[in-house]
């Protein structure tokens, strides 16, 4: 039987992915995983040098695969993030184009609930360069207030905005999180 474990490139993915909500998805799918997600704490991180820790942390909580969330940034493609991370045939790298924080963007009833605006939208969220710093300015022209930290938004979108994966993928324009969705559902039992 497959177990998961998962590795996020930042607090921002540990965020999401220690989420009730995503927890109770992969739990509705019957999908077994471990609880805690290791927080790389940054793409520097994500180094094979690195990553033999991250999984040994996993597999003694009885992980079996190992599925690592990260940030496109500023690299060219999602094949030079793969290589980067060179991870072995036992991980499955799934890469957010841009950054994570474009899911945010991407689910559309969420967003409405952060800036109380039941007409906001926004149609290609992977194409944003920084998506955190979108969201601030955005937060900010609408309702007069920022947001300090991508922990604190994150925080925020799924305690009080209530953030889902499932509906960032159903977003026509975040093809990452759709992808991410469907590799995960994969390992439904």
């Amino acid at each position: 039987m497959v177990k998961l474990g998962f590795i996020g490139e930042g607090a921002v993915e540990k965020i999401i992915l220690e989420s009730v909500a995503f927890q109770e998805f992969l739990s509705s799918l019957k999908i077994d995983f471990v609880k805690e997600v290791v927080d790389a704490t940054g793409n520097g991180n994500l180094l094979p040098q690195n990553i033999e820790g991250y999984t040994k942390t996993l597999k003694d909580k009885g992980a079996t695969t190992i599925v690592i969330l990260t940030d496109l940034d500023e690299d060219q493609c999602i094949t030079l993030t793969k290589n980067r991370i060179n991870p072995s045939a036992e991980y499955l790298t799934i890469v957010t184009i841009k950054q994570i924080e474009a899911w945010f963007l991407a689910d559309d009833q969420a967003m409405k609930n952060l800036f109380s605006d039941q007409n906001f939208m926004i149609e290609n969220p992977e194409v944003i360069k920084n998506p955190f710093q979108e969201i601030r300015r955005l937060r900010y022209e609408k309702i007069g207030r920022g947001i300090p930290t991508k922990v604190i938004l994150a925080k925020q979108m799924i305690s009080k905005f209530g953030f889902s994966i499932q509906r960032a993928a159903e977003h026509p324009n975040c093809s990452s999180a759709k992808y991410f969705l469907q590799k995960i559902t994969e390992f439904a039992s």
